[in-house]
């Protein structure tokens, strides 16, 4: 549709499950087999009921074999967390999902999550360029609906534009 864009694709093996967060802090977990393959020409299905003013910032595929490990929430004013994967309970596709992240003009949208199961670093970077590297073993575990800690400092008007873990 128009308007609509393509931010992420992931290989998964169909048996896996995946997590869908969004703008505003809902994060949605299903079991991959919900899906049914289509043709290239199909339109799709719902992953996450999306709220007004709501957008899709994340996806990610948790394989069958490491349903252990956190998940990254992290929002555009330089507020993180690690949420363990088991407090987003899994779904049936398609519902509005649960809170993952407490979001406020204090800590902005959520532009960020990335599930974390071997990683040891976070590099985060702003949109004026400043960076910011810390290990990923010093970001607290939180409760998901929390706003998680400051993790960056930025300069007035900065956002983090994205993140990357090694």
């Amino acid at each position: 549709k128009k308007g609509d864009l393509l931010r992420k694709t992931q290989k998964s093996s169909g048996e896996d499950e995946i997590i869908l967060a969004t703008k505003k802090g809902q994060a949605i977990r299903f079991k991959e087999k919900e899906i049914r393959e289509m043709g290239r020409q199909a339109v799709g299905i719902r992953g996450i009921k999306l709220r007004k003013d709501d957008e899709l910032v994340g996806m990610e595929i948790i394989k069958r074999e490491s349903l252990k490990g956190d998940l990254l929430v992290l929002t555009e004013n330089g507020f993180g967390k690690r949420v363990e994967i088991k407090e987003l309970r899994a779904q049936k596709r398609g519902g509005v999902g649960i809170k993952c992240a407490k979001i406020s003009q204090k800590t902005g949208d959520l532009i960020e999550i990335k599930f974390l199961s071997e990683e040891r670093e976070l590099i985060c970077i702003s949109r004026k360029g400043k960076v910011f590297k810390t290990k990923i073993s010093l970001i607290p575990r939180q409760k998901r609906a929390t706003q998680g800690v400051k993790m960056m400092k930025l300069e007035e008007g900065d956002k983090i534009a994205s993140a990357i873990s090694i």
